[in-house]
């Protein structure tokens, strides 16, 4: 066995950040956790940091740095700190090998930015980074060579269908979804969903932000662009496919024809694991998958039922800070509709007037991001009051 390979997870205690480090438990000698960050939950991460005796733990919250220290006051081995910026400097540690961006929203940008500057392989399961900004994390990583290895499941499988292809030409990306819960309603239906209906995911345990990103298939439109930045493949070329089983996790179709796509039961673990192993494939428990279980189905999707998936594809046409524009505006709504603040039509309707109002930036640099971020969360706030 060579050394153990040091591991930062960011968003620990969140639905990827625990199935992480169970794939970490399953291999004790390959991999050890450095470091693990939360943003709020603090009993977790300190079960968490007794359980995998980390360098470090921080906690973004810097109101909940003294219960944590509290917890964790006999365990003098782990050093405990809060606050982004302790989140910004810890993933630069010499130690680390890699880093899994697994924490929620626009937060995960700026660590992420320091990761691939440090020379950290990156394990990307923040959306929002790739949305946001995928044009300066490509060229960050191109020029300080960081690999960016896709967490997602539909990424995931792009990147594992196209391993060994080199530079052949890829013809479209076939990207599934599962259609979320709302699926099958009329738009009237949709229109009075609640909170409770827009949680029950049909095929996929999630957090509750991406669950809801999931209901208003916003989740898939980040996933366009995602796929966008991270295989070289403009939008057009791009085709969104609704699949119910949720079994076949995406596809490529080349230059001459043939499709390559991975196949697997829902299981975030594989690629967590994938992308910690690549190019390795390391034996994982659970469930197999039996394709005599049930049919493989494709559908269209609907883009005047879910505008989310719409404004998504308006937004890369768009370019510039659009993107960032639109991801500022569905966090807002998005945390409204799970708060109750809002119905949820009302969601699209939001990203979609604050993407008229917002300024435009056509070449955004980091520092336009962040005043876009909190320009936009503004306007959609206020529209959300109206």
């Amino acid at each position: 066995m060579g050394k153990k390979k040091q591991i930062a997870i960011l968003g620990s205690t969140g639905s990827i950040g625990t199935q992480a480090l169970q794939v970490i438990g399953e291999h004790p000698g390959m991999y050890e956790v450095y470091c693990l960050t939360a943003n709020n939950r603090v009993r977790e991460l300190a079960e968490q940091a007794r359980r995998f005796h980390p360098a470090a733990v921080v906690i973004a919250n810097e109101a909940r740095l003294d219960e944590l220290r509290t917890l964790l006051a006999d365990m003098p081995d782990v050093k405990v700190y809060a606050g982004a910026r302790a989140i910004d400097e810890i993933v630069e540690a010499g130690p680390i090998d890699m880093v899994l961006t697994a924490m929620v929203g626009f937060a995960g940008l700026s660590p992420t930015i320091r990761a691939i500057k440090a020379r950290k392989k990156i394990c990307l399961a923040n959306k929002e980074t790739l949305v946001v900004a995928g044009e300066l994390i490509t060229r960050l990583a191109m020029e300080n060579h960081t690999p960016i290895l896709p967490v997602d499941s539909e990424h995931s499988a792009i990147f594992q269908s196209i391993v060994g292809e080199g530079d052949n030409a890829i013809e479209k990306i076939l990207l599934t979804a599962s259609g979320g819960p709302f699926r099958l309603m009329t738009e009237e239906r949709i229109a009075r969903v609640t909170k409770a209906d827009a949680l029950k995911h049909p095929t996929w345990d999630m957090g509750a932000k991406i669950t809801i990103d999931s209901a208003t298939m916003m989740n898939k439109g980040f996933e366009v662009i995602e796929a966008k930045w991270l295989f070289g493949v403009e939008a057009d070329r791009i085709q969104v496919l609704v699949h119910p089983q949720s079994i076949v996790h995406s596809a490529v179709q080349f230059c001459d024809g043939s499709v390559k796509a991975q196949l697997g039961v829902p299981d975030m673990r594989l690629p967590i694991q994938y992308a910690f192993s690549f190019p390795e494939r390391l034996t994982l428990t659970g469930k197999r998958l039996d394709l005599f279980r049930q049919p493989l189905e494709f559908f269209e999707p609907d883009l005047g039922k879910f505008r989310c998936l719409a404004l998504a594809f308006e937004a890369i046409a768009r370019g510039g800070n659009m993107p960032c524009i639109m991801n500022a505006a569905n966090e807002i709504a998005n945390r409204a509709f799970l708060e109750d603040r809002c119905t949820f039509p009302q969601i699209a309707a939001t990203i979609e007037r604050t993407m008229q109002s917002a300024t435009f930036a056509a070449n955004p640099d980091y520092d336009t991001y962040i005043e876009t971020d909190r320009e936009a969360r503004r306007i959609a706030a206020e529209t959300l009051d109206k």
